[in-house]
This record gives C-alpha cells, sequence and structure tokens, in this order.
C-alpha cells in the first residue's frame, strides 16, 4: 500500500493537468450571466455634456464592447466590430475604459466608430461592475437589460457568424 500512494497520487494530478490542458482559457465564467446588466449613468464620448444608461436600451438587443485606445487587442478585433456594424442587425455600444476623451476620439477618429454610442468610463467603475478582467470584453444584453453571454478577449472572425449573430437572432425573436 506505502508503494501505491505515490502512483494513486500521480494518476490523481495527471488527471487534473488533463483537464485543466483541455479548458478555454477564454471562457472565464461571469456571475452576470442571466442577471440584469448593471446599472451605470456615464458621459457619452462625443457629447460628454450628455449622459447615457443601460435604462435606455430596454426593450433592445444590445451589445456592450468594452474597449480603450491603449488596448492592442482592441484594434485586432475593431475591423470586425464595423463589419458587424455596418450589418446593422444589433446596438453596439461602446464602453471606453480607463481612457482620456482626447486619445479616444482620436482613435475612433483613426480607425472608425462602429459604436451606436460610445460613454466613458474612466474611474473604471463600470467596468468592475460587469467584471471586466482585462479589454476588450462584449456583453450580448437581452431586450429586458439581462446579460445573457459575455465574450473575453478579441472577437475573432468566426465569433460574429458563430456565437454573436445566432445570439442576436435569437434575443430578437423573443418577446419582451
Amino acid at each position: 500500500m506505502k508503494y501505491l500512494l505515490p502512483l494513486f497520487l500521480f494518476i490523481a494530478l495527471a488527471v487534473f493537468l488533463a483537464i485543466g490542458l483541455n479548458l478555454n482559457p477564454r471562457e472565464i465564467p461571469s456571475p452576470l450571466i442571466d442577471k440584469p446588466a448593471p446599472a451605470f449613468n456615464l458621459p457619452i464620448l462625443a457629447t460628454p455634456e450628455q449622459r447615457l444608461s443601460q435604462a435606455d436600451f430596454k426593450g433592445k438587443v444590445w451589445l456592450l464592447n468594452v474597449w480603450a485606445s491603449w488596448c492592442v487587442s482592441c484594434r485586432e478585433e475593431h475591423p470586425l466590430l464595423i463589419e458587424l456594424a455596418k450589418q446593422n442587425k444589433v446596438i453596439l455600444v461602446g464602453l471606453n475604459y480607463k481612457d482620456e476623451v482626447q486619445a479616444a476620439n482620436a482613435w475612433l477618429s483613426k480607425h472608425g466608430n462602429p459604436y451606436n454610442v460610445s460613454v466613458m468610463d474612466a474611474d473604471g467603475r463600470t467596468g468592475i461592475d460587469y467584471g471586466v478582467y482585462g479589454v476588450p470584453e462584449t456583453f450580448v444584453i437581452d431586450k429586458r437589460g439581462v446579460v445573457r453571454y459575455k465574450h473575453t478577449g478579441p472577437v475573432q472572425p468566426g465569433d460574429l457568424e458563430k456565437v454573436f449573430l445566432p445570439w442576436i437572432q435569437q434575443l430578437e425573436a423573443e418577446s419582451t
């Protein structure tokens, strides 16, 4: 028995390692799934004297994309967000995270603005409420204001067709 214990311990560790290696590191569980989207009331990036809240989207399916001008991965996903915006299938809201107003506006001017509207989260508190680990992150929010899906990391080419558009189609078909 004394010689079998190390063998069983090794087998248990190997099983845990195998399970861990098969997990997708992008799939970080969110406690917000199927819960109301956290409330916010933030200044609009283009017109800071005006404010926007999540309640302004009640009755509509929308995406909240967390981004920043300093975010390298945001540049990777940006052309896909432009493509999504051209399809005009969903409201795309930007949450400009811990950024400078001038830098954010300059970035959108240079790379194009896919957002219907972008709000400023200069201190990052709204990002914390949404459980943001880092930028970019994208949330799918239904007509009742409930978070239905969270995508961590940059949106990849296949994600639009395989993930976001099916979610949008499903949620648009649901009644409020």
